[in-house]
């Protein structure tokens, strides 16, 4: 019984040392953090996170760039760093251990240049030592991926640029039904290229201008979907309005080339001018010269200095113009001075001897300033004695 009394101390005393050491079983996380600049990174986010069992620790690099974690239980963690709410590197698998702390850092300049190689890679196809080195297998695996889409997707737009650039050299050539044929084939290979679309809707317009009954209005009912397909696909873009707004006055549906025409218009407001001066052309080629008329007035409201539109303006008031009993011709107010803006506009220009004769046909002379119809010609300035 003595030698059981003695002995009760000596197994307190070594429970109580085996408790303590227990306890103290702690490690420590330490390194540094360089930026994209090469330069000690401060304030950036240590996250620090266990992988055996649930933890998570963080800290702040300070001014050198350091970082420092103690008291963290033995374990495996995931220590990752965060810049701005991104994270922008991470060490997997890091086991910690008594003494000294384990240091774990960080080359943020080093992963952007790496990054750059390896997009570069991505790009060019070139694959150098250093990046397939610096390559995880997963890196690896993503990278021949990546190419082997690469590879499909340029052989697929040769193929795509090919048929394309085709239906622009018949149409180039004014070989309208080939040019359909390239453009069709263009669209079944990527139907959400709006350019194709437009370029196939005038290929189909054009045609109908060498048709006739039938299967002028089929080339014309091509044209209109054609260009109804486009704007689904760039319904912003004023030129196909415009385009679509010509293609309905040739098809005769006026109410609705009215509205695709003021979309132009509304969209492109500097080139209204040019808008109505092109419907004008269309409406006189279809035989609607007081629409064509409008057309010309209304180009000449949006642009004062589009002479083009003078001219035309001229040439449809002639078109009313009537003869008396005793054969003479008279037109209507206002053509004469159609003619001479033409020609104050543009002296030399295309049409300007058809302009001249035009006024001399009228009885007029040639002015060297546009008069307004009831506006009185400014006076001429005299000369100082």
């Amino acid at each position: 019984m003595a030698l059981f009394k003695h002995f009760l101390p000596a197994l307190a005393l070594s429970f109580l040392t085996f408790t303590g050491a227990a306890l103290g079983q702690t490690s420590s996380l330490s390194g540094t953090v360089k930026g994209e600049d090469g330069a000690p990174l401060k304030d950036a986010v240590i996250k620090i996170d266990r992988k055996d069992i649930k933890g998570h620790y963080e800290v702040k690099t300070k001014k050198k760039g350091d970082y420092f974690h103690a008291g963290l239980p033995l374990g495996v963690y995931r220590i990752s760093v965060w810049v701005d709410g991104k994270e922008m590197d991470s060490i997997d698998n890091v086991k910690t251990g008594l003494g000294d702390p384990k240091e774990n850092n960080f080359d943020l300049q080093a992963i952007k240049k790496r990054q750059q190689a390896m997009q570069k890679a991505s790009e060019t196809g070139v694959v150098t030592p250093e990046v397939s080195r610096d390559m995880t297998p997963e890196q690896k695996a993503a990278y021949e991926k990546n190419m082997k889409e690469r590879t499909q997707q340029l052989q697929k737009n040769k193929a795509l640029n090919d048929q394309f650039n085709q239906g622009k050299e018949a149409m180039n050539n004014k070989q309208w039904d080939v040019a359909v044929q390239a453009f069709t084939k263009a669209s079944e290979m990527d139907p959400k290229q709006n350019v194709i679309w437009g370029n196939m809707a005038e290929a189909y317009s054009e045609m109908a201008r060498t048709k006739a009954g039938p299967e002028k209005d089929a080339a014309l009912a091509k044209s209109l979907e054609s260009y109804q397909k486009a704007l689904e696909l760039a319904p912003a873009d004023a030129s196909y309005h415009n385009n679509y707004a010509l293609a309905l006055a040739r098809a005769g549906k006026f109410p609705e080339m009215q509205e695709e025409l003021a979309k132009a218009v509304q969209l492109d407001a500097p080139n209204a001018g040019k808008y109505y001066y092109n419907l004008g052309a269309v409406l006189v080629n279809s035989n609607q010269l007081p629409a064509a008329c409008d057309a010309f007035d209304k180009a000449i409201a949006a642009d004062p200095n589009y002479a083009d539109a003078y001219y035309q303006r001229g040439m449809c008031l002639t078109a009313k113009a009537t003869n008396t009993a005793d054969g003479k011709v008279i037109f209507p107010p206002g053509t004469g001075e159609a003619f001479q803006k033409y020609l104050e506009l543009k002296p030399d220009g295309a049409n300007a001897e058809s302009a001249k004769g035009m006024l001399s046909a009228m009885g007029q002379t040639i002015q060297t300033q546009y008069v307004a119809p009831g506006a009185k010609p400014a006076p001429a300035s005299k000369k100082k004695k």
